[in-house]
This record gives structure tokens, sequence and C-alpha cells, in this order.
């Protein structure tokens, strides 16, 4: 049995009554966040699938915080509306878990509460991650075989293929932080091929090794640059 008063009862009553009826007027008002209108009228495209998605970038983070803000209004209401039930049938201020009186200390901070400190459901952040994410983790998921230390072909290969047709990329957002072409935007675009050791690419010789060449491409000027070799490679 609860141990408030008539008059606390009276007060929080009034208090909750108000703060609901704030609620539904504003979200009557701002028809709900705005999500009563459609994203494609917002942001005056055609479609919202678009060739690139910062088109459309402010419109959906806009978007994405008035769904958080609107969930957390019907969650408010939720509470207060139960908790004017409970008042309805007697059971307002009575811990829904342990049967004993709420302080009415606590209903003052928390009105729509109907659980002690104690054992009110925990707002905690879950761990709990999708299940694709064991599929896709590490990058390419099971096709990535980098891991496990194999050289051959595997899932990242083939997507460096297709990427290097091209993508909606700019070198300003490569992670690659020389890049100076768009031969090099991609992921490891710079990744030997062919070849382990910078020197390979560029140091040359005929079947029987008696005639070196020098071949002047872009590992040979890194390699100079960086001194990581003997300079008298530039006189070959």
């Amino acid at each position: 049995m609860t141990d408030l008063t008539a008059a606390q009862l009276s007060e929080l009553r009034a208090r909750l009554e108000t703060e609901k009826r704030r609620i539904e007027e504003r979200l009557a008002n701002n028809e709900h966040y705005g999500l009563a209108g459609s994203q494609r009228d917002e942001s005056g495209e055609l479609s919202t699938i678009d060739n690139h998605p910062a088109d459309v970038a402010t419109e959906t983070f806009e978007r994405a915080k008035d769904v958080a803000l609107l969930e957390q209004e019907d969650l408010r209401l939720t509470r207060i509306t139960a908790a004017l039930a409970a008042m309805d049938n007697g059971t307002y201020g009575i811990c829904q878990a342990t049967g004993q009186p709420i302080p009415y200390e606590r209903l003052q901070a928390i009105p729509e509460t109907l659980f002690s400190v104690e054992h009110a459901p925990r707002q905690e952040l879950s761990s709990n991650r999708p299940v694709e994410e064991k599929f896709l983790y590490p990058p390419f998921g099971r096709s990535s075989l980098d891991e496990h230390e194999y050289n051959g072909f595997d899932g990242e290969d083939a997507w460096q293929i297709v990427e290097s047709w091209g993508n909606s990329d700019s070198p300003a957002m490569s992670e690659n932080r020389d890049v100076d072409s768009y031969d090099y935007v991609g992921i490891e675009a710079g990744e030997p091929e062919g070849y382990v050791e910078a020197i390979e690419s560029f140091l040359a010789t005929d079947i029987t090794g008696s005639q070196v060449s020098v071949i002047r491409n872009r590992e040979y000027y890194n390699y100079m640059e960086n001194d990581e070799g003997d300079h008298g490679l530039e006189y070959s």
C-alpha cells in the first residue's frame, strides 16, 4: 500500500497530466518531428537513392535525429500514461518489482516512474551487434584472407579490380595520404603487384643475368627519394 497522501497524489497527477498534454501538443504541432512528410520532399531530389550519398547527407542526418527524438517522446508518453493508469487503479507509488512503497522524493523527481531506484530498468547501452557483422569483419568478410598470411587472390583483390574502374570518391577521400591522382585512390592502390620488394619492380636483367637495366618508374623514384638503396642506380 502506498504511503502517499491525497495532496501528494493530487500534485503528482497534475504534473503528469500537464506533461502529457505538452508532449501531445508538441508532437501535433511539429507533425511528429517532421516525420509525417517524405524525405524526398525535404531534399528536393527525385529520389533519395543518388549517385553519391552525400547529396542527401544533411536530410538523412536530420531524419535520423528526428526519429530518435520521436522515440524518446513516445517512450516518455508511454510511461506517463502507465503512471496515470496506476493512479486510477490504486497501484501508483508501489514498486512493480518488489511491491514496496516508492519514496515520495523519487516520485517528485520522476513522477512517471513505477519502480524504486534499486529495481528500475537499467538504461544501459547494449553491446549486442547485428549478426551480419560477424561475416563482414574483417573487411570483406570471409573472403579476405590477409590475416591468414595468404598471398593468393582473395575478396579484397576482387574488390580492388572492380574499384579500379572508378567510384564516387575523390583523392581527398582516399585512405592514402600521398595520393596525387585517381589511379591511387582505391584501397591499398599502391600495393605491390607482381613483386615483393620495391627494387624488384624497376631493376631488371636478361635471362643470363649479365645485362642489368633500371626502369625509372614510380617505385624507383620513391626508392631513391627515401635513400633506401645505392644512388649509383641513378646513373645506370
